[in-house]
């Protein structure tokens, strides 16, 4: 006797079966924001109706599709963690992000938190997501001596400053200092960063 589904868990698989296929047919991109839900539609061969009953609109597709992909980005971080410091493990999300393939994605990101910061009950579940790697960092950091709290303060403001640069160089391409990343690693030290000039 076959196992019968409910209605949710049936649409369940519905909805991840359409996730994989948008993020086959995108790769490591977003869909961008000019694209319509229909044209998305059509380029995974499936229906407009479909997609809006399952991500609500095209801002839900992209929540849904970012979620996914920083999720897996998520598990190739913590693999190379695991034998790493926090130090290491800032870098490696610095040079994950600021690859040149991954502009795009970058910057549906901030869009998309841009659409959450009006209605963040609309996106539950990407919200919720923003926090995955500050946990990360945070156990890191009291693998490494901290108290609880204090790594979690720590972690929260080295992911706040990471995310600020990245939005700077979307902003204003080309002005992020080149050690952006020792500059973030010193604050948590505590220490000034060496100034390249005397201030006048």
């Amino acid at each position: 006797m076959g196992v019968i589904l409910s209605t949710s868990q049936r649409n369940g698989s519905a909805r991840e079966r359409l996730l994989a296929r948008l993020l086959d047919a995108f790769g490591e991109t977003l869909p961008p924001p000019e694209m319509s839900l229909r044209e998305i539609a059509a380029r995974i061969e499936t229906s407009h109706a479909l997609l809006r009953y399952h991500f609500g609109s095209l801002w839900g597709v992209l929540a849904a599709m970012l979620k996914a992909q920083r999720s897996r980005d998520n598990e190739a971080l913590l693999e190379a963690a695991q034998q790493g410091t926090f130090d290491d493990f800032v870098r490696a999300i610095w040079r994950t992000y600021t690859r040149p393939e991954q502009l795009s994605r970058v910057r549906g990101f901030f869009y998309v938190v841009g659409l959450a910061a009006y209605g963040p009950e609309d996106f539950r579940e990407f919200v919720e997501s923003l926090g995955d790697l500050t946990a990360m960092l945070s156990s890191l950091a009291e693998r490494e001596g901290l108290e609880a709290r204090e790594a979690r303060d720590v972690a929260t403001v080295t992911v706040a400053a990471i995310r600020g640069l990245l939005l700077q160089e979307l902003l204003t391409p080309g002005t992020r200092r080149e050690d952006a990343v020792t500059l973030i690693l010193r604050m948590r030290e505590g220490r000034p960063a060496p100034r390249s000039c005397p201030e006048r």
